[in-house]
């Protein structure tokens, strides 16, 4: 399938309902079912991610396919290690191909029992889930948040609880911070001093929670606002004062004229007139997630940029630099890899190429869909591959950019 995203006006203007936080609700439904909560979750992601880790939770049945669910691969490994039974937990041909080596040689450390069915340090994953016993771990802090997470969330229900100590450079610390702040709401006590997380055996506590509003879908909806001549865009259910790292972002794109205003429960983008950078440098380690966005972003305002704390996105989805560079290197714009983790433009472009319609590959990759399609307001029109991979995280999508009065057709 291909979508031709078109857009005939620069002025945007509309309500939009976010999808609600992915990183929230997938935290919550195991918190959750470690608290034998009697409360259903509620406002609960509509992602694939969340439906995945949902469905798997209140299954019956002992083998789980996940599909590209990177993050319920992490966090129902680590889940099933403490759940009495045998488990087997598979997903795609990319997920197969992420690593997961480092949070199993973890969980083995704790006393879980976890083979590999097929290639060594990769899923699939074949747990004999039993009571763990904690103690001192070190993990390295470089790879993905998403292990720390994982072994966070199930410490307080291992027995003697767990000191985990972080080497290296720690990658996306504000999802760690996210997942230990959830913690905290469900009655749990921690303590973080330098690189060492304490947590104690306890128990959590059950209690009601609503997710809220999603700030990585929101980054494209300021990132259109960016390109169009004129905005008015009401975000429902999102709120500057966030759990979520990513709510960072309204203070970066002021720097490129966006003004964010809370009315209620709801967040308002209006445009003003400002300098915009001549040359934009941000380090991405707390916010990978909004990466794309920027580049593509920069591209379209021809603004050079150099970007750093880029290290995860290369065991994301797919090599999310390597998709940068070819797919906006079909726009005319020659990107570069300086060194691990980075990414730069130095402002060269093929204005026939950009100019042109181009259609875009997505690998398997939602935010590449979601990252790109803007570019519509930009240069009149763009082609997306594999449209559909927004169900990923954000499945209203398409939908809400009819709503702003862009069209979409299906080829």
């Amino acid at each position: 399938m291909q979508y031709t995203i078109k857009s005939t006006t620069k002025s945007l203007t509309g309500k939009i309902t976010l999808p609600t936080s992915k990183s929230i609700s997938n935290r919550v439904l195991i918190i959750n079912s470690l608290a034998y909560s009697p409360f259903p979750v509620q406002n609960l992601s509509d992602s694939d991610d969340t439906r995945v880790m949902e469905q798997v939770l209140n299954s019956n049945t002992d083998r789980f396919d996940i599909g590209h669910a990177g993050t319920a691969m992490r966090f129902l490994t680590a889940f099933l290690s403490k759940v009495v039974g045998k488990w087997e937990i598979t997903g795609s041909k990319r997920m197969q191909q992420r690593p997961i080596k480092i949070l199993v040689d973890a969980l083995n450390k704790l006393g879980a029992k976890i083979e590999y069915i097929n290639n060594e340090g990769y899923p699939p994953l074949r747990i004999w889930g039993s009571n763990l016993k904690g103690g001192k771990l070190e993990l390295d802090g470089s790879i993905s948040s998403q292990y720390i997470s994982a072994l966070l969330m199930i410490a307080p229900t291992i027995e003697g609880g767990l000191e985990l100590t972080l080497i290296n450079k720690i990658t996306s610390a504000s999802y760690i911070d996210l997942t230990l702040k959830l913690m905290a709401q469900f009655g749990i006590e921690y303590k973080w001093v330098e690189n060492t997380i304490t947590i104690a055996e306890q128990a959590y506590m059950p209690l009601p929670y609503a997710v809220e509003a999603d700030w990585s879908g929101a980054s494209y909806w300021y990132q259109m606002a960016v390109l169009a001549d004129e905005a008015d865009l009401l975000l429902k259910g999102l709120q500057l004062e966030s759990l979520q790292g990513d709510c960072a972002q309204a203070k970066w794109f002021e720097r490129f004229g966006i003004v964010s205003t809370q009315e209620g429960d709801s967040l308002r983008l209006s445009k003003k007139i400002v300098t915009l950078p001549e040359n934009f440098v941000q380090n991405f380690v707390e916010n990978p997630d909004i990466a794309q966005t920027f580049a593509v972003m920069c591209v379209c305002k021809g603004i050079p940029f150099h970007f750093s704390g880029l290290e995860t996105l290369k065991i994301k989805e797919t090599d999310r630099i390597h998709a940068l560079i070819t797919e906006l290197g079909k726009l005319g714009a020659e990107l570069t890899e300086p060194a691990h983790g980075e990414l730069a433009w130095n402002g060269n472009l093929d204005e026939v190429l950009f100019e042109s319609l181009v259609d875009i590959d997505t690998y398997h990759d939602h935010r590449m869909a979601l990252a790109f399609a803007p570019i519509a307001i930009t240069n009149g029109s763009i082609q997306v591959n594999n449209p559909m991979v927004v169900t990923k995280s954000y499945p209203g999508f398409w939908d809400d950019l009819r709503e702003a009065g862009i069209e979409i057709s299906e080829e």
